[in-house]
């Protein structure tokens, strides 16, 4: 068996018992740029279902980039701070329709929001994120950290790691973790196992350096994967070898 194949095996479906699945914001637009796709969030809201359904204890963090981030360009006159607060609130509103959606497959669902809200969602607090879990429900993680100055891969990362997840499943538009933007470069090669390490040496955009770091230091693996295709989420957590798998030189 070699290391690669190995490491998989380590890494397989016996482990997985509880992940944390990191959306975009822009992945549920589902490429029209703004605002929420019905149709693909519940497409999605179906395959996350199925996953739970596998037994599989499932956490979520959703970006909100379809309405508001605060690193973009209609943001470049705002206070930071200001900017940052609107991207906290856009990622609620995804939230709450992924909650919905997931919901109408007949799955408990609970919205945790690490800003106070009390009419729409529950207030993040650890404890109660874990006893969801444990009751079989899917928690989602709103308003990134409740901070700014840090995006919602700094959220998944840290979620993943306070609820004690088996792995960090990054759900993007492109297959795995490329030399270069697959898009861009006809030449760009896909690696099927890197490190994090890696990843901040080769200067690679693959999550900012607070997340990447973060995953780092903790031992927390990751898999980036594509979500264009569906049954890949599934696919992901029974360890089936798509995307790239991404560990900590700790390990």
């Amino acid at each position: 068996m070699s290391p690669e194949a190995g490491l998989r095996a380590i890494l397989n479906f016996e482990m997985y018992k509880r992940v944390l699945l990191k959306l975009s914001g822009e992945a549920l637009a589902a490429g029209r740029g703004f605002g929420i796709d019905a149709v693909f969030v519940h497409r999605i809201a179906e395959e996350i279902a199925e996953l739970h359904a596998s037994g599989c204890q499932v956490g979520i963090v959703v970006g909100g980039g379809n309405f508001f981030r605060g690193v973009a360009e209609q943001a470049i006159h705002m206070d930071r701070v200001a900017a940052d607060h609107m991207g906290m609130l856009s990622t609620v509103i995804n939230a709450i329709a992924l909650q919905d959606a997931i919901e109408k497959q007949g799955v408990q669902c609970r919205v945790l929001s690490a800003i106070a809200m009390h009419q729409v969602a529950e207030p993040y607090i650890r404890r109660r994120a874990l006893r969801h879990l444990e009751k079989n429900r899917i928690v989602i993680f709103g308003a990134g950290t409740g901070n700014p100055y840090f995006s919602t891969d700094t959220a998944a990362a840290l979620r993943a790691m306070e609820i004690k997840a088996d792995v960090l499943l990054k759900a993007t538009s492109v297959d795995g973790i490329y030399t270069a933007d697959p898009k861009k470069d006809p030449d760009a090669t896909k690696f099927d196992r890197i490190t994090y390490m890696d990843i901040i040496q080769r200067g690679l955009r693959v999550m900012d350096t607070a997340a990447v770091s973060l995953c780092h230091d903790n031992n927390m693996p990751m898999l980036v994967f594509s979500m264009r295709e569906r049954g890949n989420i599934l696919r992901a957590v029974q360890g089936e070898e798509i995307g790239s798998l991404v560990i900590s030189d700790k390990a």
